[in-house]
């Protein structure tokens, strides 16, 4: 099976894409590669790797494709708020356009790697079922993908939506500007682990080669489990508060729990069951917080993480890039 998957030297993408060729895919990696072509495999008879914009790209590259699963995206709230338009152009109005090409090329199934950022603040634990309530740019563009590409759907295109939790763990594009990533970070260069306001917020978590191994259950599922579906991707153990996780952060990597604010309030707050997924296709975490702090603060210690490399705060590089007259 031959598999596009876009924003593939992302973060998420540089982890997929070894995964699936491990597994026997053969990958179609299209990026514009804004944080280095250094982030994937060479290109070999498994691989091949493609530098372009969904916004821009000929259909004709569909060709020969079974699947897609399409990470491309502004890829956080700061990122998206840096320009709204563009992020609606691209989080969109591009996702909905390789959804579109996708169907018209004949490809038999279509992923689209969302967010719970849909779910905005919440009381009560959400399901996929819930009201949504997207609070940022972001979050508003990924719904919107959401609504208009699984009505593209039929008997003869699969569509699946995957919700996920608040990403974490290593991969070769790494960032530091998701919450477990940072607090490591935080903790390794300054001895305070750095916490958003007002630290009761709710939030959920998944590994990134967790996430990874989602999509590639949904990409192996049987269309009649699959199709039109909405998942969220993550464990119902995986739900914190962040002081909270702060706390178990420290605890895993055996540092004194040593902390500092930054940040206005943050009004983001859901819990989410992932009660769906896990009993539908059998998904289990193989990672959890600690496990992921532990591997992430190996990684600095000994050096394989540059923690001062600027390429990992996304919504930073973006601006280096604009200045450096770079399109976005």
């Amino acid at each position: 099976m031959r598999v596009l998957v876009t924003g593939a030297g992302g973060y998420i993408g540089s982890v997929l894409v070894p995964i699936l060729i491990e597994k026997g895919y053969s990958v179609l990696a299209l990026d514009r590669f804004f944080f280095g072509k250094d982030k994937l495999p060479s290109s070999n008879g498994s691989l091949n790797v493609l530098e372009a914009d969904i916004r821009f790209f000929e259909k004709e590259i569909l060709k020969d494709v079974d699947a897609v699963i399409d990470l491309a995206a502004l890829s956080n709230d700061p990122a998206g708020e840096l320009d709204p338009v563009k992020t609606w152009s691209i989080n969109y109005l591009g996702r909905f356009r390789v959804a579109t090409f996708t169907k018209l090329m004949g490809v038999k199934r279509y992923i689209l790697p969302s967010s719970c950022s849909v779910y905005g603040f919440q009381d009560e634990v959400v399901d996929e079922t819930s009201d949504t309530n997207p609070l940022t740019t972001y979050a508003k563009a990924n719904l919107k993908a959401e609504k208009d590409i699984i009505n593209l759907a039929d008997d003869r295109f699969t569509v699946v939506i995957l919700r996920q939790a608040t990403v974490y763990g290593l991969s070769p594009r790494m960032r530091f500007d998701l919450a477990i990533n940072g607090m490591v970070k935080g903790f390794f260069k300054n001895g305070k682990i750095p916490i958003l306001r007002d630290g009761t917020q709710w939030r959920p978590f998944v590994h990134v080669r967790d996430t990874s191994s989602a999509m590639i259950k949904v990409l192996e599922a049987p269309k009649d489990k699959v199709n039109r579906e909405i998942f969220n991707v993550g464990s119902d153990e995986q739900n914190y508060q962040i002081f909270d996780l702060a706390k178990r952060v420290a605890e895993a990597i055996g540092i004194p729990f040593e902390y500092e604010w930054y940040g206005l309030p943050d009004h983001r707050s859901y819990r989410v069951s992932f009660k769906k997924i896990k009993e539908k296709l059998g998904f289990e975490p193989q990672y959890n917080a600690e496990k992921g702090a532990v591997e992430i603060w190996e990684a600095l210690k000994s050096g394989k993480v540059d923690p001062d490399d600027p390429r990992t705060i996304t919504v930073e590089w973006y601006k280096h890039l604009l200045k450096e007259g770079v399109m976005i």
